[in-house]
């Protein structure tokens, strides 16, 4: 059973979404707050595996919320009246953005993206770049790459995906699979054929890998 709870300031929207989580047999309702304080609260003594989140809120808006609680493995789907905040979910890694005033059609296809066992949580990252987003499977990435203020995920087609992120901060939400090698560069360990002096084979491709993080990488991956 996924275990659900709804925050939202508006009563008619947390009420609608307890009937339509009573419709489906895998989800079990545990309950809607119109303070997210008092859902944090919650969240410290129950298990909730998916929450319904407005992002229009007093105290502490949606997106606030969601930075705050994305490490303790609870998944998001944000509601809201307002178009214009899809791009901050998806940004979130949300699993979906439902508009208001919601279909129950709508969010059956919401659900339906909560993944099914461990391997669907870290199988995609989303990535924003200038005014598009991707999603892109983690295995189709051969190593990310700083330039600058920005990143560039290298992947294996061939083709380059530059996002106006930082290294550093990228570094901390990637899976166990891929490793800092260099300050400019991160690799995916799944992809590394060899290493020849200070450079990494990537299948065809070499990176460097720097003097302060060569014993990390021959005792992680050789």
């Amino acid at each position: 059973m996924v275990n659900c709870i709804s925050i939202d300031d508006e009563e008619l929207a947390r009420e609608l979404l307890k009937t339509y989580v009573g419709k489906v047999d895998y989800l079990q309702w545990k309950g809607s707050f119109e303070n997210p304080l008092e859902a944090l609260s919650f969240l410290k003594d129950n298990k909730v595996d998916l929450i319904f989140l407005d992002i229009q809120m007093p105290q502490l808006n949606g997106t606030e919320f969601a930075e705050i609680v994305k490490k303790t493995g609870v998944h998001i789907i944000f509601s809201t009246a307002y178009s214009e905040y899809a791009l901050q979910g998806f940004e979130l890694n949300a699993l979906d953005y439902l508009l208001k005033p919601v279909t129950f059609k709508r969010f059956l296809n919401a659900v339906e993206k909560f993944p099914k066992n461990e391997k669907d949580i870290e199988n995609s990252i989303v990535v924003k770049s200038g005014y598009d987003l991707y999603k892109i499977s983690l295995e189709d990435i051969i190593y990310i790459q700083s330039e600058s203020e920005y990143v560039s995920y290298h992947l294996k087609n061939g083709k380059k995906i530059l996002a106006n992120q930082s290294l550093k901060n990228l570094e901390s939400s990637l899976p166990k699979n891929f490793l800092r090698v260099h300050r400019s560069y991160i690799a995916n360990k799944d992809k590394v054929t060899g290493l020849k002096g200070r450079d990494l084979l990537l299948s065809e491709t070499i990176i460097p890998v720097s003097d302060s993080y060569f014993e990390d990488v021959k005792n992680e991956l050789f």
